[in-house]
């Protein structure tokens, strides 16, 4: 028996052939989808499901809050460090405690750092053989790919001894026959867009940015002691500054500041000659995805915010990084999100493997249960080896955020639009650039492509805003 209901302004329905992967290789943790295609190939249906239970509210349990943040961290070794921030955030206003202007500033310059390395990872590393066909790159020419490398930027990699170099490196580890992560590649595929040297110029910058991600994470080992999961501290960082270049042994010197300010501008450096480019060549290639994938996008968003530019203000005139909610796609009125409010950010489990006291109400985080309670229900297969989900009842460790009762998009995309409709001229000039490159209206980043775009934009801010930090540390 299928079922068919709407939900905001989309159409579901569970009939059809259903298709599932499992797991979803391309996030920290564990992840299984369930979709369900009509005759035409159509997705009618689509289903999540967390499948592994953490439960890091129960461990922190009886543990000394100022302790938090090392533990919650550990929830991803790729986005690593927000939520120990968020934690250290939360204990510093609930106890009331006011940290330097020293220590606000790192703590951004760690931010911007994440952001730029989340994005280059993302971009290249996890999403980038979804545009780049790594075979195809066999069949360029060089010299050519030489010629358009130069025509996007001036980055010095990209003479035609360079491309004929990655290109016969990439010509024998396909001849052993082993190709290793990319064995199960859709190599081939006519959805593949870019010409045999655009996918050349992007397999070499993929090669480069599995090497430079090294080097950006390099300033959180400096101000944080290690990556993944660099230290912080409530009440400020743990770290110190000396500019004598003797005493204070384990102090941040000249020395250690002139490697940041060196690894700054060469991440400068590949987002705005590599990364940015290499976007709009995807786009070029691809506009016909900035009509496919608009999710929530056009409907509901949501930003918290990020960047107080100065330090225990997180009000809107402190934060870089504007925070807001748009809901039923009215961008005309970006209303503002308090996280204290409990009627704002509240968490379901109606659909859960959890329990609550009445599970038809959600919970502010602040009133949050975790009580783990595996019921499948009516599910094909058994209770450990389901066959198939039944999203009718529960089917997820995740637990279900809604703002003020709605679904929301968070993510590069939601922040981009939230600081373009609220008048951020950052933001507003880089989005206009970008969508005129592509001769794309404005309403194409609610798209696929645009969430790609909008990474490669936060990419360019934040590194911005990391170099404006780090000055104002100097």
């Amino acid at each position: 028996m299928s079922n068919q209901y709407q939900t905001q302004g989309y159409t579901v329905n569970d009939a059809g052939r259903r298709l599932i992967v499992d797991p979803i290789t391309r996030i920290e943790g564990h992840m299984r989808c369930e979709v369900n295609i009509d005759e035409q190939n159509v997705i009618t249906n689509a289903v999540s499901c967390g499948t592994m239970f953490r439960g890091l509210e129960i461990i922190l349990q009886g543990r000394d809050p100022r302790d938090a943040w090392a533990f919650v961290e550990r929830i991803c070794g790729v986005c690593t460090g927000v939520h120990a921030l968020a934690s250290v955030y939360a204990i510093e206003d609930a106890i009331g405690i006011q940290v330097p202007d020293n220590a606000n500033i790192i703590r951004n310059i760690m931010l911007a750092t994440l952001w730029c390395h989340d994005h280059l990872v993302h971009f290249y590393q996890l999403a980038g053989m979804d545009w780049i066909d790594v075979l195809n790159a066999l069949k360029a020419d060089p010299r050519a790919t030489s010629q358009l490398a130069q025509s996007l930027s001036a980055w010095p990699m990209s003479s035609p001894g360079y491309f004929f170099d990655v290109q016969n490196r990439l010509k024998k580890f396909v001849d052993g026959g082993q190709l290793g992560i990319f064995r199960n590649g859709y190599w081939g595929h006519p959805q593949y867009k870019l010409s045999p040297e655009a996918n050349l110029m992007g397999f070499a910058h993929y090669l480069e940015a599995l090497d430079f991600q090294r080097e950006i994470v390099k300033i959180h080992t400096i101000f944080g002691g290690k990556n993944p999961h660099p230290n912080w501290i409530v009440g400020g960082m743990p770290c110190a500054i000396n500019l004598d270049q003797s005493g204070a042994v384990g102090a941040i010197n000249m020395e250690r500041l002139n490697l940041v300010q060196s690894i700054i501008t060469r991440t400068a450096d590949f987002i705005n000659n590599v990364m940015v480019p290499d976007a709009l060549a995807i786009g070029q290639f691809n506009k016909a995805w900035s009509q496919i994938g608009t999710g929530l996008s056009d409907k509901c968003v949501l930003s918290y915010g990020a960047f107080p530019d100065i330090a225990n203000d997180f009000s809107q005139q402190s934060l870089l990084m504007p925070g807001g909610a748009v809901v039923n796609g009215d961008f005309k009125n970006v209303m503002p999100v308090d996280l204290a409010d409990p009627q704002q950010i509240q968490e379901f489990v109606d659909h859960a493997w959890y329990r609550y006291p009445d599970d038809r109400l959600g919970r502010h985080p602040f009133d949050g249960i975790t009580d783990p309670w595996y019921n499948p229900g009516d599910v094909k297969g058994s209770d450990t080896h389901i066959q198939q989900l039944n999203e009718q009842e529960r089917y997820s460790w995740i637990k279900a955020p809604r703002w003020r009762g709605h679904a929301m998009e968070v993510g590069p995309l939601a922040r981009t639009l939230i600081a373009y409709h609220k008048g951020d001229a950052a933001t507003i000039e880089s989005v206009d650039r970008m969508m005129s490159a592509l001769k794309l209206p404005l309403s194409g980043i609610q798209s696929t492509l645009g969430r790609i775009l909008c990474r490669a934009h936060e990419a360019q801010w934040a590194v911005g805003k990391l170099q404006y930090f780090f000055d104002r540390l100097m």
